[in-house]
Order: C-alpha cells, then structure tokens, then sequence
C-alpha cells in the first residue's frame, strides 16, 4: 500500500498500530483566512512572548524552521528537526493517550495538523497546528525538554488507564471536534459540554493515566520554569494561547513549585487554569518523572499492578519474575492470605514473550480465546521451580514425557503428561507444556483436559504490571480510532468570497510592486458592504497602509476597526494588540 504522507527513516521504525493514526497534511486545504490566523497569532505570540517565554522558545523557533507568515509543512519541519533527532506526523485531533505517549517514546511530535477557527483564535479545546507546531516544536529543541518528553513517552505509555479514562477520552474528543466545526449546532455543544461534565463530576480514583496525564498538563501544556516569584512560561498550551499566555502570569492565577503532587490535580481543559507549577529547570521535570514512575505498577507489580489492568479492560502485560512475560485482556485472578497472586487468566487473543519479543509458537494464534496459570511456590519444596537445575528438575520428577502430580503453596494442583519445557536465555524453564492436564483450587476446575494442551507459566511472583504489549508485533491493534472524525468545514458562496479577499490581501501584501491604492480600497467596499462583522482582514489592510504611506486606506481601516473595537469589547483587546504590533514592526 503506498504512503500518503511524507516518510523519514524515524517514521519509518513506528509499528503499525502507531502508524495507523498518521494522515497527509493536506496542505492545499489551508484557506488564505486560515493562513491569517496563524500570522496574527504567530505575531502576537513573538512580540509578547520574547519577554516571558524560556529562552528555548525563540531559539527554537528558528531551529525548526517554523515561519511567522506561513503555516509550516510537515516535510520541511521534518527537514529541521531531523537535525535535533525528531519527526512530526500529522493526525486528526486527539488520538488515545497511550499511542500519543508511544509517539513521544520515539521521538515523534504529534501535530493536529487542522487549525483554530478565527472565532477561537485566542484559545481552542482542540489539538490544532498553531498548539502542536508552534507550542510543542520550539522547545524540543532544548536537549533537556527533548529528552525529558521521550523519556515521559517512554513511561507514560506504559501507564494503566481505566474505562472511566477511554469514556473521558472519546467525550474531550467529541467535544473538541464539535467545537471547530462550522456545521455544529449551540445544542450539540452543549450536550457535548454536559457529557464532559458529567464524566470530569464522577469520583473515580485516578488511575496510573490519569495521574500521569495531569503530570503531562501541568508540565508539557501548561508549564512554567524559573521561581514562583519570576516564572517563564515553556508549556505548549501556554505558548500557543493568546489569551492565556498572559492571563496565567497574572496574580489571579496561583504560582506552585512543582512536585509529584500535581499527579493528583486535575485540571479542565475548557477553562482558564487557576494555579499553576513552577519548575527550576528542566532536568527537575525527570527527578519527578522517575519518583512517579518507581510507584507505577510498571515497577511494582504484584496484585495492585493486576487489579488495574483487569479493572483497564484493555491489553495489558505481567512480567513475571522469571522474565515471562503475558500480553492480553486480563480478567480475573486469585489471592492468597498475603494478597501474593497464586493465580491470573486472560480472556481473548493473549501471547507471550520474554525480553519483548514473543515467543516463537506462543502467539495470539496458539492462545485465542485467552490464557491462564497458577504461579508460586511449590507445597513441601524450599527450591521454586525456576531456580531448578537439571538436577533437581529429576529429583522432583520433572521428566519430560512423564505424568506429574504437584501442589503449590496456595494450595492449587497440576496434574498432567509434561511434554515439555521452554527455557530462557539463561537457561531457566519459563514454561512447561502439559497434556491431559487437570488444575484445581479447592474444588474448582481452573484447567480441564477437554480445553486443550496447558502451558503452565514458570515463576512465582508479578514483578510488573503495564498497559499495552510486551511485543508491539503481537496483537494488529492495540489502540483503536475513534469513531468521531474532524469534520471539514462547508463553505457557502459568501466563505469562498471571503477566502478570495483574503488571497487577495496577502498576494498585495507579498507584491514587490507599487500597490495600487484602487484594489486596497475596492477590497474594503465589499468588506463594508458584504462582510462588516470582519476585524482581521481590516486589520492586515491596516498594516499594509501604513507600511506603504497609503493614508486614505489607512483612515478608512482605522475607521472600520475603532467602530468594530466598540461594537465588541469582548475582542476589542485583539484589534488593539494587533495595532500596537504592527506600530511596533514598522517604528
């Protein structure tokens, strides 16, 4: 099948169930409006944020070739930032949390290549270029955050999210689609906005993604560097909004030194956010990354670390002491008096592998309707099966090709022909394969001879639990898409004239020719007369009349702009801001 986006050799190692997500940028469907809007917000965010932003922020602006006046392309933005180490794909809005983490992980920047509509110019709920290339891509450039953001994608793909997290996730998706598109109605929002509310009001205990999603927010989106006292502002969410980029070094939002404790405060992503956190630098962002993840079950296993992925619902791995590992849809497991698991079973394609790669004969294929064994001791035996040598193996009649009858501590029982065991790369029985097996707990029948050959896992306790597959290359699909899909905006006959203005203006505004005063003026008759809810494009003829000295367009856009600025004080601050930029690049 051939691509249809630009590949690179850091694209080309993502595994399919990553590639799956990635979409051409479509460049071409950028409208000159669209193209406006980044110029103003690009221009605004550089004049202001010279003052308050990480000095990696400018820095980076140039290190990865993102432009001022144009909406950047993925393949040249990949041209740049191959120099740095990392790629940029394109997707469509919000994609599940542990595949945007996996993305991290290899040194890809994820980037909702749709932009903000010039109604939701200041901020927007919705991934889109301005947030992800003009945000995120600067920074990056910085070796301390580069590195900070992998590893974080490294950790945070292997978080557990439970169902209340993929609920949130499709709703915060829905909602932010409905929000960019011109076809929505006020009532579809708004019931939109209740689900969110309804999902954000329920309380659930936060899962391992979802702590870690708020590590993400307040650090990632919406991150400040420095002292509470004279912070700087590195979050992409932060540096990518007009509107909050200020607002959030105001004294009406509460300054906090970073720790492990913003894990635990969640945040709303349609509002402004009432506190923020303060890191001293970069590498402290890892000291607090690394102290979370030694108490993800990532680290800790054991029965906690099951619990969440039975109570997840999603693919999901154990990794038991003897380097076994078990990637399935976990769904029950047994306890002993010490809360030890003595037992677990999957339901559904399960496979398994030791050191990330599975084994041979031991894939979805061999076990489609799920996995199960006990795990731990032996009743009556110092020496667990995994640390037996051959020896012992005989002594104990682990013969190959021999029935054997054996009880573990827990009190479950094996009974079956071993056929045969498989070891590790050092030798250990990992597994042994049983025939007519029969395995019981008490009275219960955990394993029968009619289901088929048993394959009994070797090891005696979970030393890591995590989301997702020990062999990426098991399962065809770990991350489902969405069923809501960014909608493409309907253009009347009066947007496409709106459009073609808007060509117009930027083509005069690039000409290296004496512009005719007539067309500038001719433009803002059918503004005027046709389009008089319209500040932007005043605006961009405001500034080509006075970097050209044509004052009777300049009189005349002054005019249109003082009069709109009163009519709609809400968003007088934008037409004023864009004013004192255009005075500043032409003083």
């Amino acid at each position: 099948m051939a691509l249809t986006y630009e590949s690179n050799p850091l694209i080309d190692r993502l595994p399919p169930h990553l590639k799956q997500f990635i979409k051409p940028q479509n460049y071409e469907s950028y409208s000159p409006i669209n193209q406006a809007v980044w110029r103003y917000v690009m221009r605004k965010n550089i004049s202001y944020l010279s003052k308050v932003a990480h000095e990696s922020y400018l820095k980076g602006l140039d290190m990865t070739g993102i432009s001022v006046d144009s909406i950047p392309s993925m393949y040249g933005m990949n041209r740049i930032l191959k120099e740095i180490g990392w790629a940029a794909v394109a997707v469509d809005g919000f994609i599940p949390p542990n595949a945007f983490m996996e993305f991290q992980a290899y040194k890809i920047l994820v980037i909702a290549s749709d932009i903000r509509q010039l109604e939701n110019i200041e901020y927007t709920p919705a991934p889109d270029i301005i947030h992800e290339a003009a945000g995120h891509a600067p920074i990056i450039a910085n070796p301390d955050y580069a590195e900070y953001l992998r590893r974080f994608g490294e950790i945070g793909s292997k978080a557990i999210l439970s169902a209340h997290d993929n609920d949130m996730y499709e709703a915060v998706r829905k909602l932010s689609i409905l929000k960019e598109a011109s076809s929505s109605t006020e009532e579809e929002i708004l019931e939109a906005e209740d689900a969110v509310n309804l999902l954000q009001s329920k309380k659930v205990e936060l899962s391992e993604m979802a702590q870690i999603r708020n590590l993400h927010w307040w650090t990632v989106e919406y991150g400040l560097i420095g002292t509470p006292e004279n912070p700087k502002l590195y979050g992409a969410g932060l540096l990518s909004s007009i509107g909050e980029s200020k607002w959030c070094l105001s004294e009406a939002v509460k300054k906090i030194p970073y720790s492990i404790t913003a894990a635990e405060t969640e945040f709303d992503i349609t509002k402004p956010q009432p506190q923020l956190f303060v890191t001293p630098d970069f590498s402290y962002l890892m000291q607090v990354l690394e102290e979370f993840a030694n108490n993800m079950a990532l680290r800790k296993g054991g029965w906690r670390g099951l619990q969440k992925l039975i109570d997840s619902q999603k693919i999901g791995t154990i990794e038991l002491n003897t380097g076994l590992q078990i990637s399935g849809k976990f769904t029950e497991m047994i306890r002993d008096e010490d809360n030890n698991v003595v037992f677990f079973k999957t339901d559904g394609p399960t496979a398994l592998a030791n050191r990330e790669k599975e084994l041979i004969g031991h894939g979805v294929a061999n076990y489609p309707n799920g996995f199960s064994s006990p795990i731990g001791k032996l009743k009556g035996i110092n020496l667990a099966i995994e640390d037996m040598g051959p020896r012992d193996l005989k002594a104990y009649n682990f013969y190959d090709g021999k029935r054997i009858a054996f009880e573990y501590e827990s009190g479950i029982t094996v009974d079956g022909m071993n056929i045969t065991g498989l070891r590790n790369i050092n030798g250990k029985l990992i597994l042994i394969q049983f025939e007519d097996c029969t395995v019981k707990y008490n009275d219960e029948v955990l394993f029968s001879p009619q289901d088929g050959a048993f394959d009994l896992a070797i090891g005696s306790s979970i030393i890591s639990a995590y989301a997702g597959s020990a062999d990426f290359r098991s399962f065809e699909n770990l991350y489902n898409v969405s069923n809501y899909i960014t909608q493409s905006p309907k253009k009347d006959s009066d947007t496409i004239k709106l459009e073609q203005l808007y060509e117009s203006v930027r083509d005069l505004r690039h000409s290296k020719n004496n512009l005719d005063e007539s067309k500038l003026l001719e433009i803002i008759s059918l503004l005027k007369t046709k389009f008089p809810q319209e500040w932007l494009l005043p605006l961009e003829l405001h500034e080509i009349s006075i970097k050209n000295n044509l004052e009777e367009v300049r009189d005349i856009t002054n005019e249109i702009l003082q009069s709109y600025m009163e009519n709609n004080p809400k968003i007088a601050h934008l037409i004023t801001d864009g004013i004192k930029i255009i005075k500043e690049q032409t003083s």
